[in-house]
């Protein structure tokens, strides 16, 4: 990415604020996109990625030389050659070897040679010297690299995308790895991506094919964690056309982005800020009980969790109540609460509570208790 310190004048079409803008996209046949960022009247021109695909290049130099070897070669058959002495005539000539000619020319035929000398060594030596470069600068390297990572992301499915890392989600990145779970990181800026084991994505969160190439639709998640509200409405209401099953998890940087986010097809809208207040304010009441809960859900630790399990329609349990399932007894898990199909919340379920298709049990307990219970729900 390279960066333009200062602008000496801001362009007409940008009006001069000390917040950021940013125009719109504009690509060219040599670059693929940049925008400006105006920050405290300040104009940056952002190039991201410059420049033609380096493998197209590539592939377009070894076909402008093969057909000027095809070419050459026709010629030399034209002027009488057989075809094997055309094709070598025209690598010597084109390779600047300087053997000898293989017959005698003509006017004709050494007019012709110099015109395939011209284009032929031209062309050979640009075509040396884009290889050249793909070697030194390691394009080669990182395209074969994006090749066996995008080839990493076509065969994943149940991952959780996220777009955006920056604090936000850099640390969801951080708190789903240590959980184990596959994830796939889109952002924008190299540098945010850089050192990340994880599959990444370079691109622009809203474009639609950038999601794609994140393999969306075969997703569990998606946590929409960009800057601005109205990039994460964006994200949403891209997510939700490509991805209708798709759990959509977005960030609100204002409770009045939270309805948009909702209508945006969100299925939960966070506000960090908020939920980081109220923690702390959690910590001056009540601190035994915020460190409890804080651990119990963020220390990895503690091999105490607090997860969810569904009972699906297929499992043995349903129909029975709690007090018949025994999951305490049999589990050593304790069950905190259940959330019934219709969303409703009850702590502390008592004996008698029945367990229907959808109920989600919300347990606590070590990860062998746990894994007992989801043996004991998906029994068969």
């Amino acid at each position: 990415m390279v960066s333009v310190p200062r602008w000496p004048s801001l362009p007409a079409n940008v009006k001069s604020s000390r917040n950021l803008h940013r125009l719109s996209v504009i690509s060219t046949p040599r670059c693929h996109r940049f925008c400006v960022d105006v920050t405290d009247c300040e104009c940056r021109l952002r190039w991201i990625i410059t420049l033609v695909n380096p493998l197209r290049r590539i592939g377009r130099v070894l076909l402008a030389f093969a057909l000027v070897l095809i070419g050459g070669t026709v010629g030399y058959v034209i002027l009488g050659f057989g075809l094997l002495d055309a094709a070598y005539q025209t690598v010597t000539t084109v390779t600047t070897v300087g053997f000898r000619e293989v017959h005698p020319l003509t006017a004709a035929g050494q007019l012709f040679t110099i015109m395939l000398i011209l284009v032929g060594v031209g062309t050979a030596l640009y075509a040396f010297g884009v290889l050249l470069e793909a070697l030194i600068e390691g394009h080669l390297r990182q395209h074969m690299g994006r090749w066996r990572m995008d080839r990493q992301i076509s065969r994943m499915t149940g991952h959780i995308i996220i777009c955006g890392c920056g604090r936000v989600g850099g640390a969801c990145v951080q708190h789903l790895s240590s959980l184990g779970q596959p994830i796939v990181v889109i952002d924008s800026d190299p540098d945010r991506l850089h050192g990340l084991e994880h599959p990444t994505v370079l691109g622009d969160v809203t474009d639609d094919r950038v999601l794609e190439a994140a393999g969306i639709a075969r997703a569990r998640a998606l946590i929409a964690a960009v800057d601005t509200d109205a990039g994460n409405i964006y994200v949403t209401l891209s997510a939700r056309a490509l991805g209708p099953d798709l759990v959509i998890i977005a960030r609100a940087r204002t409770e009045e982005s939270k309805s948009k986010l909702f209508r945006a097809g969100a299925n939960r809208a966070v506000n960090p800020q908020l939920i980081g207040g109220r923690r702390m304010a959690a910590f001056a009441l009540q601190p035994h009980v915020s460190e409890f809960l804080d651990v119990v859900m963020h220390d990895e630790t503690l091999d105490y969790r607090i997860e969810e399990i569904e009972v699906t329609t297929t499992s043995p349990l349903v129909g029975r109540s709690l007090a018949d399932a025994a999951l305490r007894e049999g589990t050593g898990a304790l069950l905190l609460a259940i959330r019934s199909a219709t969303g409703q919340f009850i702590a502390n379920p008592t004996g008698d509570t029945r367990l229907d298709p959808h109920t989600i049990l919300i347990a606590l307990g070590t990860s062998t208790q746990l894994d007992t219970v989801r043996l004991a729900v998906d029994a068969h």
